[in-house]
């Protein structure tokens, strides 16, 4: 009984550190990114477009063909069902509502989790083994500035567009679906996903998104700063920012669904 109530104790504190750890990552890296340029503490500008070329740019084909394929299965589940009751046109309706308030966000936050997630993790890792955070540290720069502003700002900023991509795509899938074996024409079946799509469906995802890529951002960079020992430190510090941040996504989703759902959004 002492061995259960002392493995429960620690895994607690553990949680505990871990969320104060996050916490106080997420807040300094609001001020450097926030607050710190208008006090004339400036901004790595050049930095923060190279992250949203790897984070961004980098991850449009994989996000785009993950996302067709997710629309083309959508539409097939779907048709198996509403072809019971002769009502295949709305598989449009679902397969767009589908992806932009669910499907497009968490599909984007999940590939750009093992993608991007895992590379923060491993580049700020191998850093910190290689004793350049210190370096950092010592020639007076802050390493949240000039290692973790960048990228939190290349994330935020590009997950929106990742995740209209991911919505385009997965509409697109769907919609090959639907003109090769429903037999819809490519104008029946947008004026279907309009007719059932309004504006608080897209900018639901798109508000996700950016609560996404925070998280991922986080995760990952405090994953990095928390590597000890070697290779083998960062190599388990990588996966465990994929873990996390994918859990962690999804808890976000379901408590940003209930709030959208009692709120009537």
């Amino acid at each position: 009984m002492t061995g259960v109530l002392a493995f429960i104790g620690r895994n607690t504190l553990g949680l505990i550190r871990y969320a104060s750890g996050l916490g106080e990552l997420s807040a300094a890296t609001a001020y450097w990114a926030f607050v710190a340029p208008f006090q004339g503490r400036g901004l790595k500008g050049r930095n923060t477009l190279h992250q949203m070329v790897l984070t961004g740019y980098s991850a449009v084909p994989i996000v785009g063909l993950i996302s067709f394929f997710v629309g083309m299965v959508l539409a097939f589940q779907g048709a198996y069902q509403l072809e019971k009751i002769g009502a295949t046109y709305f598989v449009a309706a679902l397969v767009g509502v589908s992806l932009t308030r669910e499907l497009g966000p968490l599909i984007t936050a999940v590939v750009v989790a093992g993608r991007s997630g895992s590379a923060f993790a491993a580049e700020i890792g191998t850093m910190k083994v290689s004793e350049e955070i210190d370096a950092l540290n010592v020639m007076g720069l802050n390493a949240i500035k000039y290692l973790v502003v960048p990228k939190h700002l290349a994330m935020i900023v590009m997950m929106p567009c990742l995740t209209l991509l991911s919505d385009l795509a997965g509409i697109l899938g769907g919609a090959s679906f639907g003109i090769v074996q429903l037999d819809q024409t490519l104008r029946m079946y947008v004026l279907a996903t309009r007719d059932a799509l309004v504006m608080r469906d897209i900018s639901t995802g798109l508000v996700k998104s950016v609560i996404f890529g925070s998280i991922i951002t986080t995760v990952g960079c405090h994953e990095g700063f928390s590597v000890q020992g070697g290779a083998e430190g960062v190599g388990k510090a990588t996966t465990s920012s994929v873990v996390v941040s994918i859990f962690l996504v999804i808890v976000a989703d379901l408590v940003f669904t209930a709030i959208f759902y009692y709120t009537g959004s």
